[in-house]
């Protein structure tokens, strides 16, 4: 089993460790981000940004989905502050939004690939 034999609380530990959780807001966003990522059609476009920046048609060959798929899960991606844009003229790249989401990207392969 899993559960603890004798019934002891270390008040120390849990007083430490309770100072150091985020709070219910920042659980929230982070649950927000793994809902995000965990969807596979999002996860395929996040690893082509993983590269370099890219504009929808580009994304959408690569994916093998139309423009407007595309877009709609960019949306949500760009919502949640997980890529962002840059235009150029009349086209709009996308590319992730910072080094965080890219490690987050990289470890998570690196964990399948074990």
């Amino acid at each position: 089993m899993d559960l603890c034999t004798v019934k002891c609380i270390n008040e120390e530990k849990v007083k430490e460790t309770a100072l150091m959780m985020p709070d219910s807001d920042q659980i929230a966003k982070m649950a927000n981000i793994y809902k995000a990522m965990s969807d596979p059609s999002r996860l395929r476009i996040l690893s082509v940004l993983l590269t370099q920046e890219h504009c929808v048609c580009d994304i959408a060959v690569l994916c093998g989905q139309s423009d407007s798929a595309i877009s709609h899960q960019l949306r949500l991606l760009r919502t949640l502050n997980i890529v962002k844009t840059r235009r150029d003229g009349k086209i709009i790249y996308y590319s992730l939004s910072d080094d965080h989401v890219d490690t987050l990207l990289k470890m998570s392969l690196a964990h399948v690939n074990e």
